[in-house]
């Protein structure tokens, strides 16, 4: 599989999102701003959701199955050792603060499970989502591929559903930040997989308008005012996330050189880094924003450089195959 375009420029568009909203949940930037982490996260999910499903449907259609023991060690290698030294190195800087059950669950990849999760660790939260939907999707691919589109249907619609139960139980925001209220993002990213090929190229003015739907749809007013909230669910949101969905392919059908040169691009292939390292260091209130985001920069460039890169060497040398250079992890971090 050759490497796509874009989707390295994407992945730096939507995790310098999830920073700038971290940058103003913690008052150093308009409060309004916070939004853009929440649609950082999204953008993430769409872009794992296509790519995970076009490798998977290709070797679908080049050997008539998928073999999962193959996509497991090779998701293995490409996640778990980064995730593993972060994890270590948090626990061992902040095992007075944790409690065992919250090391289990960020080991154990159910964080987003945790009904209060330490602020250290609350972001592997969509590493847990994202490990979920590896678990899960291949293996439904693999069995039920006449109903795929059927099952990812249903998933789209899941999602709405679950928030808007959360909503009627009032149950705590915080608590329900789970795979099933996020479902909806890896469904249309895998859909958009599936149909990508049928689609036409998309226009610019097209694109102009997803993206102004991606833009504003984040800022629209629900307040408590049960109708709003409730178009929002159900109509604006999905609107949004199959906006993100179009904007993806459009930048693939047509790559902006933007997204593609070579600073872009590396902070794209630094975004999962980032994503682990950011989050101590933003939430901590004894440092100053620059050395925050300095201090995580450093520390996402010896991911990369030292564990990742090695790791993805050893993976083609252990357990090759026609992966896309691509296939890295695409999830920023908790919002």
């Amino acid at each position: 599989m050759k490497r796509i375009p874009s989707l390295d420029g994407l992945r730096a568009i939507a995790v310098s999102l999830v920073l700038v909203g971290h940058l103003a949940y913690r008052g150093y930037l308009p409060a309004c701003l916070s939004m853009c982490a929440r649609t950082g996260v999204r953008i993430f999910f769409v872009i794992s959701g296509y790519l995970i499903t076009t490798i998977l449907l290709q070797e679908q259609s080049r050997t008539s199955s998928i073999d999962l023991r193959q996509f497991y060690i090779r998701r293995a290698y490409r996640i778990l050792p980064a995730a593993g030294v972060f994890i270590l190195s948090a626990i061992a800087f902040y095992w007075r603060d944790l409690h065992w059950y919250e090391m289990a669950a960020a080991t154990f990849y159910v964080m987003d499970f945790a009904k209060a999760p330490p602020w250290m660790l609350a972001h592997l939260w969509s590493v847990s989502v994202e490990e979920q939907f590896y678990f899960l999707w291949p293996s439904l691919l693999k069995r039920f591929s006449r109903y795929r589109v059927m099952i990812l249907s249903a998933a789209v619609m899941v999602a709405p559903m679950y928030i808007a139960l959360c909503y009627h139980l009032k149950v705590p925001r915080a608590r329900y930040g789970t795979f099933l209220s996020v479902v909806d993002t890896l469904a249309i990213g895998c859909l958009l997989a599936i149909f990508s090929s049928k689609i036409p190229k998309i226009r610019s003015s097209l694109a102009l308008l997803m993206l102004a739907t991606v833009v504003l749809v984040p800022f629209f007013p629900t307040g408590i005012v049960p109708a709003r909230a409730v178009l929002y669910l159900f109509v604006l949101s999905p609107l949004m996330y199959f906006s993100m969905a179009g904007l993806l392919l459009h930048v693939v059908q047509s790559p902006y050189r933007i997204l593609n040169i070579a600073p872009v691009a590396w902070l794209g292939r630094l975004s999962y880094g980032l994503y682990l390292w950011q989050q101590p260091f933003f939430f901590n209130p004894f440092k100053p924003p620059a050395y925050r985001l300095l201090f995580g920069i450093v520390l996402a460039c010896g991911s990369y450089y030292l564990v990742e890169k090695p790791c993805l060497k050893l993976r083609e040398k252990r357990a090759p195959g026609a992966w896309s250079p691509t296939s890295g992890f695409a999830t920023p971090p908790k919002c």
